[in-house]
């Protein structure tokens, strides 16, 4: 028979092994929580970042069907009524449209000279000193006014309600998408200049109408704060020869 001691002090090596139990259980569950927490804020950041640069992706389109002054469809933009601003009919709300012609370019360069941002309704003058105006608060913020950068859709009348990407659909203050269109000349004796030659000398000649390069600039910040992605592109409108 064992003594009373003895059996006592069994006891209370079970009490201690079930307690060190418990603590390393619920150690492994709080190890498993926060590694399930954590890797849902990976998995949460990495889609807001997709979303985000998707919706730049179809900026940067919107933004050449702008230039082209055509539809998301491909069809001719035709203005909608009383809405002046979509396919830029010039008159007096709409005051900078893209050039079809090398005079009309000075003169759009000399009204986006009158704004302070060098850019109004997502036309801009090309930019001088830092190009990476996002990387700056103050800049971008400017940037992003009422009547400096573009919408989705703005001036293309592309449909909003078809579009999945919340992020094109906020057109809340500081939030969603823009883009910019930076106006370039260049050179009119490279107009027609041999671009590219092959070991045949054949060319590859651009016939470009009026005679300039445009830079589009398109940002988009997430559903999540601090995402916000940057895609640039260079476009060239050529002009079918007759």
């Amino acid at each position: 028979m064992k003594s009373t001691a003895s059996i006592q002090q069994q006891k209370g090596i079970s009490l201690f092994v079930v307690i060190i139990i418990v603590l390393l259980s619920t150690l492994l569950s709080l190890w498993a929580s926060r590694s399930a927490l954590f890797n849902e804020l990976i998995v949460g950041n990495d889609a807001d970042y997709q979303r985000a640069f998707e919706a730049a992706q179809a900026l940067i389109q919107d933004a050449e069907f702008d230039i082209k002054g055509s539809r998301p469809d491909g069809s001719l933009c035709v203005p909608l009524a009383g809405s002046p601003a979509v396919c830029r009919v010039p008159d007096a709300s709409n005051t900078v449209w893209f050039p079809n012609e090398d005079k009309e370019v000075s003169e759009l360069l000399h009204e986006l000279s009158t704004a302070t941002t060098g850019c109004k309704n997502g036309i801009c003058l090309k930019r001088t000193g830092n190009q990476d105006f996002w990387a700056d608060t103050a800049t971008l913020t400017s940037m992003i006014a009422a009547g400096v950068g573009a919408r989705y859709g703005q001036y293309t009348g592309a449909e909003k309600g078809n579009v999945s990407n919340t992020i094109l659909n906020n057109n809340t203050a500081g939030s969603g998408g823009w883009y910019w269109v930076e106006v370039m000349p260049y050179d009119p004796s490279a107009g027609n200049g041999a671009i590219i030659t092959s070991g045949s000398n054949s060319n590859l000649l651009l016939n470009i109408v009026p005679r300039v390069v445009y830079r589009i600039t398109a940002v988009a910040r997430g559903l999540k704060p601090g995402t916000q992605v940057v895609l640039q592109s260079t476009f060239v409108r050529q002009k079918k020869k007759d």
